[in-house]
This record gives structure tokens, C-alpha cells and sequence, in this order.
């Protein structure tokens, strides 16, 4: 049985479209990038496969962040997180191994930037792009 459970990992990472390997790390910040919103913070809490990466209340610019590690238990992990803004919620995943260990980039950043009309990834800081909004 553990053969078989070993197997499947080594082809299911072998068949990665991605270049992944175990133990590499990627910072994730999540950052309040709305405007005039200084009485009404953003409201964030995240949690991992290890646990509870906790919450805060992020003021205009503040930001979270964490770094999300590919170990053989969480190659496959999701880093959700719940956002909270006025009468708005949303749940995202703010780091999903197989959809972000390719597009965070060399540098292993994968940032998003929450504003009012959505939720926006970049791997540099510079260029964002909105991969969703609100609804």
C-alpha cells in the first residue's frame, strides 16, 4: 500500500506541467490597496495546511504575508483566505501550488493587491492583473 501511495506522488509530480520541487518556498502578501477606506479596514483570515495563519485588520496599505513551503504533505496545498470588507465577502485561494508555483516567477513572489472592484495578482509588484472580482 505505501508503494503504491509513493508511486502515485513520484508520476503525479512527474506529470506537473509546472517545474516544482519539494522544499521550495514562496512569499505570499495579500495588501489593502483600497483608497479612503481609513475607518473601514479589510478584514482578512488565512489558513494553511499546517493550520491557522490567523487574522488581521488591515488598514489602507497594510499588508499580510506569509511564506507557503512545498513539503511532501502540502504539494498539492491551497492557502485560503477570507476577506472581509463592509457588507463584501470573499474566500480565495491565495496560494494554490499547482496554479501559482509557475506564474509567482523566479522570484518565488506572488502578491495580490484587494481593491474595491476586485482582487489582483502580480509576481513583481509592478505589473497586476485582476484575476477576480467580489462576486
Amino acid at each position: 500500500m505505501l508503494i503504491a501511495i509513493s508511486l502515485t506522488i513520484i508520476f503525479t509530480l512527474m506529470l506537473q506541467p509546472q517545474t516544482m520541487f519539494l522544499g521550495e518556498e514562496f512569499d505570499v502578501r495579500v495588501i489593502n490597496s483600497f483608497r479612503d477606506n481609513s475607518s473601514l479596514p479589510l478584514v482578512i483570515w488565512c489558513t494553511s495546511p499546517q493550520g491557522d495563519l490567523g487574522g488581521r485588520a488591515l488598514q489602507e496599505g497594510d499588508d499580510f504575508e506569509w511564506t507557503a513551503k512545498i513539503d511532501l504533505w502540502s504539494w498539492m496545498a491551497e492557502y485560503t483566505c477570507t476577506m472581509k470588507w463592509d457588507s463584501k465577502r470573499k474566500q480565495f485561494e491565495a496560494f494554490k501550488v499547482s496554479r501559482d508555483s509557475n506564474r509567482c516567477g523566479s522570484t518565488k513572489k506572488c502578491s495580490w493587491s484587494v481593491r474595491e472592484d476586485g482582487f489582483y495578482f502580480s509576481s513583481d509588484e509592478v505589473y497586476w492583473t485582476k484575476d477576480f472580482s467580489w462576486l
